[in-house]
């Protein structure tokens, strides 16, 4: 339980809201804490395995590093990860909610739409389809800092006579990637430093995520998410697609097929949810990378992480 001092200030300060990571935050070792110290977050790790049909777990705590980073380890790993913290955690609970790509599925469970079994087959699915879309179309990624979305939205335009981009995730202000074929996105890279960007890094990543080079994807997911059983959301959740709350069930359903190859408007989601009341954003999973996002756009709200057991204890419990 949150000490009583401490759930009185949090309600004094506004809504806490949750954010859960998406692909990158991984490392090997993410969870074995949680599991060494919880027989229920061990319960939840064996469930996992027993639903996939291989050691999950085992990739998580042991690595090796080459096969977490896989895309169809990466998601489900990560995904793991948070809701093992999220079943953890009993302090207050969140107002609203978000996560960063396959994150997103992470805030749905959380809020009810998903259930864990149903999240996490399709999480895993997931990954394996864009890794073999990956595969049949390669691509690549890279980070463009410095530039108004609209001015990078021009260099990609721009770009589109030497190959397929487009931007891909707006994280925070001056912060965009860009994802398509190798030969747009480093075209696009050369047109960002030629318009004074401070910094453009190609991505060490199998994939050009959401970008149309995900097409082949998306049919695969379809077909898993018109199966599967989706319920509306007990809390807002922010839709990447829109950066907009949705609770409906139908909604849900589309927004998240339409994710797989529509940007990630992370910066305006996180917007979104500090005018709506947020001013306690609780990153639950593993690395502090949407904790530095949230700082970096939002002003006046403070940003707080939980990924170990010790954290999660000297946090948020008395």
């Amino acid at each position: 339980m949150v000490a009583r001092e401490s759930r009185e200030a949090l309600n004094r300060m506004g809504s806490v809201a949750f954010v859960f990571p998406g692909q990158g935050s991984q490392y090997v070792g993410m969870g074995k804490d949680l599991a060494e110290s919880s027989a229920d977050a061990r319960s939840l790790f064996d469930e996992a395995d027993d639903v996939l049909g291989f050691d999950l777990s085992k990739i998580c705590f042991e690595g090796p590093d080459e096969e977490l980073r896989q895309t169809r380890n990466t998601q489900p790993a990560i995904f793991l990860h948070s809701m093992v913290l999220s079943r953890l955690y009993h302090g207050t609970p969140a107002a609203m909610a978000a996560g960063h790509s396959l994150g997103e599925y992470s805030a749905l469970v959380y809020a009810g739409a998903l259930s864990f079994k149903d999240g996490l087959v399709i999480v895993r699915l997931r990954g394996e389809l864009m890794q073999k879309a990956g595969e049949e179309q390669p691509g690549t990624m890279a980070a463009v800092v410095g530039l108004k979305p609209e001015v990078v939205e021009d260099v990609c335009r721009e770009s589109v006579d030497s190959g397929i981009v487009q931007s891909a995730n707006f994280n925070s202000p001056g912060q965009i990637v860009i994802s398509g074929s190798v030969s747009g996105v480093r075209k696009a890279m050369e047109l960002a430093k030629s318009r004074g960007a401070k910094l453009v890094k190609e991505l060490p990543v199998s994939g050009a995520f959401h970008s149309p080079l995900m097409e082949s994807a998306k049919n695969g997911l379809k077909s898993a998410l018109d199966k599967v059983q989706i319920r509306d959301a007990s809390i807002p959740v922010y839709a990447n697609v829109t950066a907009r709350p949705v609770q409906n069930a139908s909604e849900i359903r589309i927004l998240l097929f339409q994710q797989l190859t529509n940007p990630v408007r992370w910066e305006e989601s996180i917007q979104n949810m500090a005018a709506n009341g947020a001013t306690m954003f609780v990153e639950i999973g593993p690395g502090k990378v949407l904790q530095g996002l949230v700082k970096r756009t939002a002003a006046g709200v403070e940003a707080r992480g939980v990924e170990r057991f010790s954290e999660l204890s000297s946090n948020w419990q008395s």
